[in-house]
């Protein structure tokens, strides 16, 4: 196994020497059912990155697609799997969840999910943005492809993409009737089944639904309740109609749902216990927390999607869509002991209405896409801090609104048959209200409608509207039809807002909320297929500029967890992206990535008291969380959820066995170097490099109706760490809490096509 950053490098110089000889190779024939699946233009894939249909190796933006036979045959289970095979990408299960997601691309993200906040990274199903991370852990089933792309993407989107973009997309229906059975049956008693079909009702009219049921025993468990942890209890589903009256017109009425009723995950403390000095509990997936065990998520949404091919240049789309989803249960025990020293249940609820017009044109030499984009909002909740220490509970309570018009253009010029120049625009405005409330009540529990507070902390409204103009440039080269070069630059921007957490007792300027921040990032970039296709090789080197970031800290005052969103100043980060795929033999192919990220802040303005000689900064952020010294403090800071290197390197065969059918195996290592999981290095909760190897073996019936598997994931069981708290005070119980990743695990999956 790999243990240093040394032995890394001396692993990614070897991947590099050991592409060269595969120049010469045969070439490894492309699977057609594979390409036909996403779309292919002469054997190769068809992407929507820029909302438009283009070959993938055409678009001049950092990206990474996997298409649904080739995470079926890795045995992905959910959009967290892409992690593995996605260099400077981190898709990772929230802590204290099963279905939050966690998103950050080279260095930009989310890691707070509490409602109010936008995410960083932009979440797509069928050009439909999703506006909460919570349900969007998204499990793989009935799609056709998932598309990453990295850096800024504030152009095209519906919103908040600075550092990416991640495209979840279903299939069209087919013009005959299909249908799928799967069963699988895997470690830890998991037993999951999914069905899907579709079926033409006219010429013109086709129908298509999927199912998913998902169960799983705990990895761990609850110690001091008796009940299993970290387990999984899922159902989803999914129905489509489309409606195709001529070949000018398309209409696609999609509608899902997701019921979540696993366990809370309350995590694995890192600290002996308190008061009673016990050691930590020695499986990582074990809990001593006392706050209950129960969860329920519910998300789901409808849309309409229509087209109308005006003529053969000009295409109009719509698409309008409503989702809304819930978060309850017994909450997260932030102590992780039987006793309440800090225990907080509470719930989420969300909505959003947006919708999305389209022009999309592609004349002789002209192409793009000019549209307007309108978001109606809110997200809400509350949650009970139970500080036993104290003998009181400190609800919080609020909601944001936000209303978002933006309108944007996209458009490529083809100035000779090399040369091809891209310019975009995008003007967004954000109009948010917030509602705030929070205060003390004497006594240990959720209070009744009836209880009175004797301090109230924050009570507020207040609204702000965040606006900003993002431009975007590039300019692709084409030495050959299988190779390029380009040069962008792009910018994007997330509005500011206000923090759901604010103590206005402590900090009063929280009632004037936090600013927008940007990312501008300069790219440099090439895409190739060589030697007849026997070598993929995609590679970028990029700079990003990131300003005003805001950052949530959260740190214990008197009897109160005191947060504080800052737009704490400006950091750079530099990185650069490898990936491909190369033929070995006619039957065996290679495929790899690497990226590495340089990330630093550049200042860093923290709260607080200053050490021995330190000085207040002249610039504090604007608005400041708090009234008070601001100190730079940009030298003790470091970016959470950001390796420095990440990659894998997989071979994957295809055999066929004649009468028998075919064969097909994969075999993945991927690796991750040491990350923070703040911006304040914490030895008890950050998590050292690792590395996870995945194997998989899939049968396929000559007649393609039958497919049986066999996939084992992080199959030498690392323990890794995926999110914490850190509340190490006696008043708090002296907790660490980590979360950790899936163990080993195995899984036998049947499928019936027809």
């Amino acid at each position: 196994m790999i243990n240093s950053d040394a032995q890394r490098r001396a692993l990614l110089v070897g991947i590099a020497a050991a592409a060269m000889p595969l120049f010469a190779v045969p070439a490894l024939a492309q699977d057609d059912n594979a390409a036909a699946a996403i779309g292919a233009d002469n054997g190769e894939i068809v992407v929507t990155a820029r909302r438009r249909a283009e070959r993938e190796q055409d678009v001049p933006i950092a990206m990474t697609v996997q298409n649904a036979e080739q995470l079926d045959l890795r045995g992905a289970a959910d959009i967290t799997a892409i992690q593995r095979t996605t260099p400077n990408t981190t898709l990772q299960v929230s802590r204290g969840t099963n279905s939050t997601l966690t998103a950050f691309i080279r260095g930009v993200g989310q890691q707070d999910p509490l409602w109010g906040f936008e995410p960083g990274v932009g979440l797509y199903v069928d050009d439909v943005y999703i506006a909460r991370p919570q349900g969007a852990v998204l499990d793989i089933f009935d799609i056709e492809r998932i598309e990453v792309l990295r850096g800024p993407q504030g152009t095209l989107y519906g919103r908040n993409t600075i550092g990416g973009a991640v495209k979840y997309v279903t299939r069209r229906l087919g013009s005959e009737p299909e249908f799928k059975a799967r069963a699988e049956l895997g470690t830890y008693k998991e037993i999951n089944a999914i069905l899907s079909g579709s079926t033409p009702v006219t010429d013109t009219l086709r129908v298509g639904a999927a199912f998913a049921h998902y169960s799983r025993d705990g990895y761990g468990d609850n110690l001091t309740l008796g009940r299993e942890h970290a387990n999984k209890d899922v159902i989803a589903g999914r129905i489509s109609i489309e409606f195709e009256p001529s070949s000018k017109l398309f209409f696609r009425l999609a509608a899902d749902k997701l019921w979540d009723d696993s366990n809370i995950n309350n995590g694995h403390r890192e600290t002996p216990g308190f008061p009673v000095a016990t050691p930590p509990l020695a499986d990582k997936y074990d809990t001593l927390a006392g706050i209950g065990y129960k969860g329920r998520v519910r998300t789901g949404g409808v849309s309409l999607t229509g087209e109308w091919k005006a003529s053969d240049a000009i295409t109009l789309k719509s698409i309008t869509a409503y989702r809304e989803g819930s978060t309850h249960g017994d909450g997260i025990d932030f102590d992780g002991l039987p006793s309440q020293y800090f225990d907080i249940p509470g719930f989420y609820k969300d909505d959003q209405l947006s919708q999305e017009l389209q022009v999309q044109f592609n004349f002789d030499r002209v192409q793009g896409v000019v549209g307007a984009y309108y978001l109606d909002g809110t997200a809400a909740g509350e949650f009970d801090a139970i500080l036993g220490a104290f003998g009181i509970t400190q609800p919080t309570s609020g909601s944001v609104k936000t209303k978002s018009y933006a309108a944007f253009a996209d458009v490529s010029v083809d100035v000779t048959d090399k040369l091809l120049l891209s310019a975009g625009a995008r003007y967004t405005s954000d109009d948010k209200t917030a509602q705030v409330f929070k205060a003390n009540y004497f006594g240990l529990g959720v209070p009744g409608p009836t209880a009175v507070p004797f301090q109230i902390l924050t009570d507020y409204a207040n609204g702000r509207i965040f606006s900003k103009f993002t431009p975007r440039f590039s300019a692709t080269y084409k030495f050959t039809p299988a190779f390029n070069i380009y040069a962008s630059y792009s910018q994007g921007f997330k509005s500011g807002g206000f923090d759901m957490r604010g103590d206005a007792s402590v900090t009063p300027a929280t009632r004037l909320g936090y600013d927008p921040e940007t990312v501008t990032t300069y790219e440099i970039g090439f895409k190739s297929n060589l030697f007849d296709r026997r070598l993929k090789l995609n590679g970028a080197i990029f700079q990003s500029d990131y300003k005003g970031q805001q950052v949530t800290t959260q740190v214990p005052v008197g009897n109160s967890a005191v947060s504080f969103v800052d737009n704490v100043g400006n950091s750079r980060i530099r990185g650069a992206e490898l990936e491909g795929s190369a033929a070995v033999t006619d039957w065996l192919r290679a495929n790899f990535a690497v990226g590495y990220l340089d990330a630093k802040f550049l200042n860093y303005a923290s709260f607080g008291v200053g050490a021995s000689g330190s000085a207040c900064i002249a610039n504090p952020p604007s608005p400041p969380s708090a009234i008070g010294c601001y100190i730079d403090v940009s030298d003790q800071r470091v970016f959470q959820n950001t390796p420095e290197w990440s990659g894998f390197v997989g071979l994957s065969s295809h055999h066929g066995l004649g009468s028998g059918g075919a064969l097909d195996l994969n075999a993945n290592l991927s690796f991750r170097s040491a990350v923070h999981l703040f911006e304040t290095p914490i030895p008890a909760l950050d998590q050292g490099s690792y590395q996870l190897v995945d194997l998989s073996a899939v049968w396929t019936s000559p007649d393609d109706h039958w497919r049986i598997g066999v996939h084992g994931r992080n199959l030498f069981d690392k323990r890794y760490k995926t999110g914490g708290y850190n509340f190490p005070v006696p008043a708090f119980g002296n907790s660490v809490i980590s979360f950790y990743a899936p163990p080993r695990t195995v899984k036998l999956t049947a499928e019936f096509r027809y």
